[in-house]
């Protein structure tokens, strides 16, 4: 039997409950896949071995395939539009990628580095004009270096051929007009609050102490309550931890901000309730003590979180400093969140933390690890300190 590809366009109906019916051929050119394509407008054959639904590349591919290694079989490709290749198949970049960013051992990085040579060797074949041209992934900021490195260990690891790193200079030799990141210098002093522990890792540096973020939900009083509060109105704080409780914050524009609380973030700039970061979540529970502070101070966790939940609940709390408040007096407002450095055993940590490293590189940084409040009134003092610190480390 002649091996042949039967392709019906435009798909009609359900036939008894099976794959769409055929009702008729398309206007366009009659495909061929290195065997025989049967078109006109009536069907002389109304049953096929094996019929591929979809007309897209990885249909008409798979139909190839078929016929080259099943000569006897009889195949009818169904597609619901009047031409093949109409939609992602016909919508994308063009790229015939590499591979490289795929999880190593997964079907997509095996099948796009052996199908990316398949390609080259079909469409040379084919007289199909392609262009190789290579790929730049250009990092433009501090934070994808280390994205990037752990991409070219993940190219490595799944075969792809030709993959290097490169600086600026090789990049203008490849794109002159492209510019990637790169700021040159002898030493580095990081103050990345969120981030420090981050960078002080990718500097090759100590990680501990994590940063675990806490978001502090301020309340406003309206407007025509604010007469309410003159000064600033602070409860004593719980020694426990390094949270000054909510207090009554007057503003130089007049209005009075209540707060603010401190519940666990989801994500490290999360700044609104539902914002979640698999990866900083993940983070958090992993790579820190948290685990050990929620089970040391359960209770107080949840009463935070249900006081931010509901207003109700923090204004009982705001009555015992000022009675007349009520629920009607007050609004939500803006919110922050406290990159807190907490240690692996669940302590948080409560005092500033300056450290550096070992060796070519960290022997060059120095970290700013630990930095919340009261770092904005001490900023100048702890300019001086880091100072100091550089002088001394780095012998300028």
């Amino acid at each position: 039997m002649l091996r042949t590809l039967r392709y019906l366009g435009g798909a009609c109906g359900l036939a008894g409950g099976d794959f769409p019916a055929a009702c008729g051929l398309s206007r366009g050119r009659p495909w061929l896949l290195r065997g025989v394509c049967r078109c006109g407008r009536s069907a002389s054959t109304s049953s096929f071995d094996v019929v591929i639904v979809g007309g897209g590349i990885v249909g008409l591919a798979s139909a190839r395939a078929l016929i080259q290694r099943h000569s006897a079989l009889s195949l009818g490709l169904l597609e619901k539009e009047k031409d093949l290749a109409l939609h992602q198949t016909g919508h994308n970049s063009g790229v015939i990628h590499s591979g490289i960013y795929y999880k190593p051992a997964s079907l997509k990085a095996k099948l796009c580095v052996q199908g990316a040579a398949l390609i080259y060797e079909y469409c040379s074949k084919k007289g199909i004009s392609y262009k190789q041209c290579g790929k730049l992934i250009v990092a433009v900021e501090q934070e994808e270096i280390p994205r990037l490195q752990a991409l070219y260990e993940r190219g490595l690891q799944n075969g792809v051929q030709g993959l290097r790193l490169i600086q600026q200079e090789d990049i203008k030799k490849k794109e002159p007009y492209c510019r990637g990141k790169e700021i040159r210098c002898q030493y580095v002093v990081t103050c990345a609050g969120l981030y420090s522990d981050r960078i002080s890792e990718m500097s090759g540096c100590n990680p501990e102490p994590r940063i675990v973020p806490f978001r502090g939900d301020y309340l406003l009083l309206k407007p025509e309550k604010c007469y309410l509060v003159k000064g600033n109105i602070y409860p004593v704080p719980d020694s426990r931890f390094p949270f000054l409780g909510v207090h009554f914050t007057p503003r130089m524009d007049g209005s009075i901000w209540l707060g603010p609380n401190a519940v666990l973030a989801f994500k490290r700039e999360g700044y609104k309730p539902f914002d979640v970061s698999a990866r900083d979540v993940m983070d958090i529970i992993i790579n820190s003590g948290l685990v050990k502070l929620v089970v040391e101070n359960f209770s107080y966790g949840v009463n935070e979180m249900y006081k931010a939940c509901f207003l109700g609940a923090t204004v009982k709390y705001l009555q015992k400093f000022i009675p007349e408040i009520t629920v009607s007096d007050i609004l939500r407002g803006p919110a922050g969140v406290r990159a807190q450095a907490l240690d692996r055993d669940g302590n948080l940590v409560e005092d500033f933390v300056f450290d550096g490293g070992v060796g070519d590189i960290g022997s060059r940084i120095l970290h700013v690890r630990n930095a919340p409040s009261p770092a904005a009134t001490s900023s100048l003092a702890i300019s001086g300190m880091i100072a100091d610190e550089v002088q001394q480390r780095f012998e300028l």
